[in-house]
């Protein structure tokens, strides 16, 4: 990627696609991205991200304003974490094999864990049960949703990455975050629809949510709860 500047607006510049338009995304972390169509210079993007000035500052302000309040946990009895899309209280307790489990209606964790390692080793917890349940779970739901959307996965991997959902390759290996696991089930379906159609169309053309819309026509309504809650979903 390529860091450059318009104005106030700092913006990455990733390598041209075979595309019409120029793709401008606000990423997760609030670091403005931007894709350009094969063969066009900086300055022509330059020039199109000028033209855009308006509707980065006002997105920006809503994604400063959906990020102003970051969740700050707290590792003892009664907190609540989120697994999908429910809240759940924790119960850390003193006699348990497994490091966590989700029983009775509630997340219990090895008391251990937290005492020798603190927030960051119950965190890790949560983060492996997040990866364990979600390979399975997602892994499931590419095979329900591929043959709709047209396309084959070669492989589904759940971990963290990053500021991102997700993403594919064009060998067709999926990646998910594990905090995809924290949403509603009808959301982590999105997310693997929106992934499996990239493998038709590598950018956000109307031509991709097309193909979106034709196996999920409500589509607009999970991609507008992520925006909002996205930031929520996190330990």
């Amino acid at each position: 990627m390529n860091a450059r500047r318009v104005r106030d607006i700092d913006y990455q510049l990733l390598p041209g696609a075979d595309r019409k338009t120029t793709d401008i995304v606000i990423e997760r972390n609030g670091i403005i991205v931007v894709r350009p169509p094969l063969n066009y210079s900086p300055e022509q993007v330059d020039a199109i991200v000028e033209s855009k000035r308006l509707w980065i500052y006002r997105n920006l302000a809503e994604w400063r304003d959906l990020n102003a309040t970051s969740v700050i946990r707290e590792w003892v009895n009664g907190e609540t974490f989120l697994y999908l899309g429910r809240s759940y209280r924790l119960s850390l307790i003193n006699q348990q094999t497994e490091s966590l489990k989700l029983k009775e209606g509630r997340f219990c964790l090895n008391r251990k864990i937290v005492d020798k390692g603190g927030a960051d080793a119950a965190k890790k917890a949560f983060e492996a049960y997040y990866i364990e349940k979600g390979l399975q779970r997602i892994s499931d739901r590419v095979k329900y949703y591929a043959p709709k959307t047209g396309v084959k996965a070669t492989s589904v991997k759940v971990k963290d990455m990053g500021f991102r959902w997700a993403s594919c390759s064009a060998s067709g290996v999926l990646n998910f975050h594990w905090k995809c696991m924290m949403a509603p089930a009808k959301i982590i379906d999105y997310i693997i629809v929106h992934e499996l159609c990239h493998m038709h169309y590598r950018n956000h053309s109307e031509a991709f949510w097309n193909e979106v819309d034709k196996v999920m026509p409500d589509y607009q309504e999970r991609k507008e709860w992520l925006r909002k809650n996205g930031a929520g979903l996190t330990l």
